[in-house]
Formats: structure tokens, C-alpha cells, sequence
């Protein structure tokens, strides 16, 4: 992360909103400053995660900042600087001058320090001379310790620039599946029929490639881990990883709901290796794609940029996964996007990755063998590649992210969704004038997301477009200041409309007097089963029905689950549970089982289970509460607030992000 250039408290409002802020006061005993006890953890946190800025002498509250100052400066700054620089307070100085600034205000004076992502050879950033128990991550605008198990996947990640080069003592040549090898040689061939490696014999040729190693220095020679991974038979593999999983799933709906129609995966029923995994599941992804005639150098084209973008994001998912980690390899395949998952967390800052140029392969033995047959593309240009296959159809940029919980993963969604339809581009037009045909790429995209779908967040700009989070609230402020959108709550909870635009409020929906709604949800008995298959959308012939006049009550406007229906929004809404057709709740409360069920769940599956209950619907956090059994203030506080700023939430009512009432759904089907 580049040093910010702060000037103003409205520079700081604009940090807010785009990267990971930490406001802390340090006025010291004396009154005159001192370097807050709490400001290690920050660092060590930030620096181990994405990065962020923390002020000091600032407070942060719901509606903006207030200034405390500094009274010395001089002397926290020197504070800081000494204890970065003593290996027993933190392992390593990420900062130099220019990233710890000064600001004067007339309130007084902070000091603004901006931590960087600290590289792969640099983490784990930890205090007091010991990794073990003083390592952090950021989750959640909060700083959390690292588990000792994962701090020790970091320390081998730090070391090791490829993960599958390592000999595996007393494997051979019995290990491999050869019908896989086999197949593997004789696409080389047909690809190099004149290459001399077609000449060798078999482990030979598996030396050349990669799956064969002699270490001199130690006099031993053996399979490597990467060409057990790339031909070995399932049993060896999980031998030798415990954790090894491949997934791949066919589901019929677009929707978050796990059922599959097709399945490939770890069942005995074929080798369980890579290779056989790629050829298997490719065909599948592409099984149903369209190509148009195309003709080059005289020859009939048979791939299209997407096909492109699928081997790529594939292949990608294969050679970067850290098959030590407690995630599976999944591979999704939907009616309206694939989703690839792999264990482990991107080498690279995101950013880097999407604009390509800098490579940091995680198994880069496996990426050789890969390219050999012609999947892949060079090391640093894959992401990119599959970026541009998307644009190129006009579709929504690719989602790449990162989840720390319950275990290290990395996603990447490509979703086959129309930005900029004829139709709402018109009328855009028709708004703004010729104005609208003047503005960038990203910014037309922004505001046919903010037609389309009433309101848009700094995540979903992000999630569109693939713009850093500091360019995505400068591309969001701009369009507030030359008048093409209006903005809501301003921090991290900001939403942002079309001028004039009339977004629901609670009182329209439920009806005057709804601001404060007793938990009338009886307490709930564990259920078991799955939504019924429309309990993502409207149930048929419910209609869409006028908003209650003041002081209306409209208990009866509901469709046949026993949502409440209303004009204002695009969704019924869920608000009283014992108004629920018997069979939907009963669904309801069986995707909420788990957290019934125990105390304590991973953050991650509580996630999940909110997302889920979230889908194709309305909810409100009462009724959220009460289905997964935990205090409301609570659950809005750790979840649903911060599932909001991750984008993978939204509120029914924007402009009333507090309100008794207020209810959730969620951003992907």
C-alpha cells in the first residue's frame, strides 16, 4: 500500500470508507502524548493482512470524528520509530518517514501512519520475539491472534518459494497413476511431435518435467510432491496430504443453495490426481458454451475468449492451492457464473494480481507441467487474461477475494451478468443527457448498478469494476460532486442513489409506529430440510401490492410462505416468524441448525448460514436472531453490520441503517 496524501480531516473521511482505519487517542498519563499500549497489535494485524492507516489523537463515532491532538508529537513519533526498530517489541519495520505523517489542525495535531501489506518473505509480522501467540490478523475492523497452526503454515510459506519441489522420501514410480502419466505424454506429443523429451523413457521424461528430483547436496533422489500431485493415485495423495480434496459441482439454480446435479470428487471411482481432475472438469465447464464462427490463418476457431478464461481460472485454482490448508479445491458451475475456490491466500496483493506483471507461484513445478501441455499462461499474465475474457463479453469483472475463516482460502466468481443492457442505458441517457456518455467505463457501470438495483456501496463498485478501494471512493465521490449520485450514511455503512431517488423507508413497509417492534418470533425447536425450490423468489401470483398509508397495519399483504409484500421493495420481506407457511419455516430453521444447536461456531460458518437465510428475501435482524439463537445488538454489531460492509449483505432501508426494523438480504443469489 503507497503512502496517502492526508491533508484534511475530509482526507481522512475519504480513507474511512476504502481501507482498514484505526482511529486511537494518545494523550499518555502526562497528558503530553504517548504511543498507545494497543498500537502494536494494529500493526502487527494490518501489516499481516492488507494493510491499513491508523491516527493517532483522533476519535471515531458513528456520525464523523472528533480531534483530541497531540500535545508532543515529537515524542510519540520517536516512541514509534524505537520500537519499531527493537526486535524484541516486533519482528520487522515495514515503515520508513514517509509513512508516518503529521497533520495540524485547529483542534490539533495527529500523526498519521500508514502500515503496508507486509510480503510473503516478510509474514509473519509478530511481537515479543515469539511468533507463537503474538501474531495478528484484521477481521472485522477488529484485531485477532493467529492460531499456532497457521502461523506455522506462514513461517513454511516464508521459506519456501515453491511448495511442491520437495522430494517425498520412499514413493516411486508405483505411486503414479500411468494411465494419467500416459495421457499426459501423449498430449506433449502432439503438441511437440518433434521435441527429443518424447524419445526418453518414463522417468526420464518425469525428470525433465518436474515430477523427479535429484538433490545433490543430501545425495537423494525421488518423486517430488508435485508429480505425486500431478499423477499420483488418490490413496498416496491423501497419505501424503491429509487434507487433499478436490470438488467439483454442477448446480441446477442460481442460487446460494448447495444441491448439485453433477459431481466430481474424491470417490474412488477414478485416479484422484490433478491432471485427470483438470481433463475431466474442463470439459464440463465448457460443455455448454456457444461458439461463434470465427475463422484464423484460414482454420475455424473452436475457443472462444472464454473458454480462455476458464482453462486459465482452472489451471490458476490447481497450481496456487496450498493443499497443506483444511479447505478443498472447489469448482463451481452455475446457470449464471463459476466460482473457484483453493486453499490458501494469494501470494500477491489482489491488485498486483489483477494487473499482472509480478508472480509469486505457490507450486510453480505444477505450473511448468501445466504450461507444457498448453494450459496456463505465463507466470503473472493468468488473472489478468481471465479479467479480459470477461470484459471482452461485457459481463460483470471478475470477484477476487481472500477468506481467512473457518480456514485460509482464496475465491475467484465469474458471473455471466449484462453491466450496461440497452434498456437502461436509455434511460440513463435520458436522465443525465449527453453527460452520461461522457463519463468512464466505471463510472457508467456504477451508475447502471445504482439504477438497476436502487442503491450501491463502495463493495459492490469494487466487486464491478475491480478498482482498488482508494480509486473506488474517488470515482463514488466524484460522481457525488458532479451531481450524478446522492450519498447516505457516510463512512463504512455509505450507500449511494440516483438524484431523487425514493428509497424505502421502514415506515412505508410496516406502516407508522414501526420503529420499535417487540420480538414477537416464539423461540424456535430445531428443524431439519431445505427451502422450497421458489423460496428464493416470489411465490407465484403474490403480486406486488400498494404501501400501507400512515398508520395503515397491512399484517394481511402477504404471499403464500407468509412474507410481507410491498411496492417499495424488489423482495418480500421476512418480519414475523410465526406468520410463516409451516414447511418455509421449518426450512428456515434447518439452514440455522448448527447455530441453534452450539454456542460457539467458526465466524465464517455463522457467515454462511446468515448469507443463506438471507437469500432471494428480506429479513429482518430480530427475526435473524431468533432463528440462529443469539442476542439481536449482538449479532448486528459482529454480523450483519459488518456482512454489510463486506458487500455481501444490503439493507432493505439504506437511510436508516439503525432501525428496529431494518432487514437484510443478500447481494448474490
Amino acid at each position: 500500500m503507497s503512502p496517502f496524501d492526508i491533508q484534511s480531516l475530509a482526507d481522512i473521511q475519504l480513507l474511512r470508507e476504502s481501507v482498514d482505519l484505526e482511529c486511537k487517542l494518545a494523550r499518555g498519563r502526562d497528558g503530553q502524548g504517548a504511543l498507545p499500549d494497543d498500537f502494536w497489535p494494529t500493526y502487527s494485524a494490518f501489516a499481516n493482512t492488507g494493510g491499513g492507516v491508523v491516527v493517532l489523537g483522533l476519535r471515531e463515532r458513528n456520525d464523523g470524528f472528533e480531534v483530541e491532538g497531540i500535545a508532543n508529537v515529537a515524542k510519540v513519533r520517536k516512541e514509534l520509530f524505537d520500537g519499531l526498530n527493537n526486535r524484541q517489541k516486533v519482528s520487522i519495520n515495514l515503515l520508513s518517514d514517509a509513512d508516518v505523517t503529521e497533520l495540524a489542525l485547529p483542534e490539533g495535531t495527529l500523526l498519521v501512519i500508514c502500515i503496508p501489506r507486509a510480503n510473503r518473505k516478510q509474514r509473519p509480522v509478530f511481537l515479543h520475539g515469539n511468533p507463537m501467540g503474538h501474531t495478528y490478523l484484521r477481521l472485522n475492523e477488529g484485531d485477532r491472534t493467529v492460531a499456532n497452526e497457521d502461523v506455522k503454515r506462514m513461517l513454511a510459506e516464508q521459506v519456501e518459494d515453491s511448495r511442491d519441489s520437495r522430494i517425498l522420501r520412499g514413493y516411486g514410480l508405483s505411486d503414479l497413476c500411468m494411465e494419467t502419466f500416459r495421457a499426459y505424454r501423449q498430449v506433449f506429443a502432439n503438441r511437440e511431435p518433434a521435441h527429443p523429451w518424447n524419445a526418453l523413457d518414463d522417468l526420464d521424461f518425469l525428470r525433465q518435467i518436474g515430477g523427479w528430483r535429484q538433490d545433490r547436496e543430501i545425495g537423494e533422489s525421488g518423486l517430488t510432491l508435485a508429480g505425486v500431485l500431478m499423477f499420483g493415485w488418490m490413496s498416496t495423495l491423501q497419505e501424503t496430504l491429509p487434507n487433499y480434496m478436490l470438488d467439483y459441482q454442477e448446480r441446477p439454480e442460481a442460487r446460494i443453495e448447495r444441491r448439485w446435479v453433477d459431481r466430481i470428487t474424491l470417490d474412488g471411482k477414478w485416479s484422484g490426481n490433478l491432471y485427470d481432475f483438470y481433463r475431466k472438469v474442463y470439459l464440463k465447464l465448457t460443455a455448454d458454451l456457444k461458439v461463434p464462427f470465427s475463422l484464423e490463418k484460414g482454420e475455424r476457431q473452436d475457443e472462444t475468449p472464454v473458454h480462455v478464461a476458464l482453462r486459465e481460472a482452472l489451471a490458476n485454482v490447481l497450481v496456487h492451492a496450498d493443499y497443506s490448508e483444511r479447505a478443498s479445491v472447489l469448482v463451481v458451475k452455475r446457470p449464471d457464473m463459476f466460482g473457484f475456490r483453493n486453499p490458501g491466500l494469494m501470494r500477491i496483493p489482489r491488485d498486483i494480481a489483477i494487473h499482472g506483471g509480478e508472480h509469486d507461484c505457490r507450486n510453480r513445478t505444477l505450473h511448468k507441467m501445466f504450461r507444457l501441455v498448453g494450459v496456463g499462461e505465463q507466470a503473472g499474465s493468468g488473472i489478468p487474461k481471465i479479467y479480459d475474457g470477461w470484459a471482452g463479453q461485457h459481463w460483470r469483472a471478475p470477484a477476487l477475494y481472500e477468506r481467512m475463516e473457518p480456514y485460509n482460502q482464496t475465491l475467484l466468481e465469474l458471473r455471466m451478468v449484462d453491466l450496461l443492457p440497452e434498456d437502461l442505458l436509455a434511460g440513463l441517457r435520458k436522465t443525465f443527457g449527453a453527460g452520461f456518455d461522457a463519463l468512464q467505463r466505471n463510472e457508467r457501470l456504477t451508475l447502471a448498478a445504482a439504477a438497476s438495483e436502487k442503491t450501491v456501496t463502495h463493495a459492490r463498485v469494487i466487486e464491478m469494476t475491480g478498482l482498488h478501494p482508494v480509486d473506488a471512493t474517488r470515482l463514488l465521490q466524484s460522481l457525488v460532486k458532479e451531481g450524478f449520485l446522492e450519498s447516505h450514511n457516510p463512512g463504512r455503512g455509505a450507500v449511494y442513489c440516483l438524484p431523487g431517488a425514493a428509497l424505502p423507508r421502514p415506515e412505508e413497509v410496516f406502516g407508522e409506529g414501526s420503529a420499535v417492534v417487540p420480538n414477537r418470533s416464539a423461540h424456535l425447536g430445531s428443524g431439519s430440510g431445505h427451502l422450497p425450490g421458489r423460496s428464493g423468489h416470489l411465490p407465484a401470483g403474490s403480486g406486488h401490492l400498494q404501501p400501507a398509508e400512515p398508520g395503515q397495519a397491512i399484517e394481511n399483504q402477504r404471499d403464500e410462505a407468509g412474507r410481507l409484500i410491498s411496492r417499495q421493495l424488489d423482495a418480500p420481506v421476512l418480519d414475523a416468524l410465526e406468520q410463516l407457511a409451516p414447511a418455509f419455516r421449518t426450512a428456515l430453521e434447518g439452514m440455522a441448525a448448527s447455530p441453534r444447536s452450539r454456542k460457539k461456531i467458526p465466524k465464517a460458518a455463522m457467515e454462511d448460514v446468515i448469507v443463506a437465510l438471507c437469500a432471494g428475501h428480506y429479513i429482518t435482524g430480530t427475526c435473524i436472531a431468533t432463528l440462529v439463537d443469539r442476542d439481536p445488538d449482538a449479532l448486528r454489531k459482529h454480523y450483519l453490520r459488518p456482512l454489510v460492509q463486506a458487500g455481501r449483505l444490503r439493507f432493505a432501508f439504506p437511510t436508516a441503517p439503525t432501525h428496529a426494523m431494518q432487514a437484510y438480504r443478500a447481494t448474490q443469489p
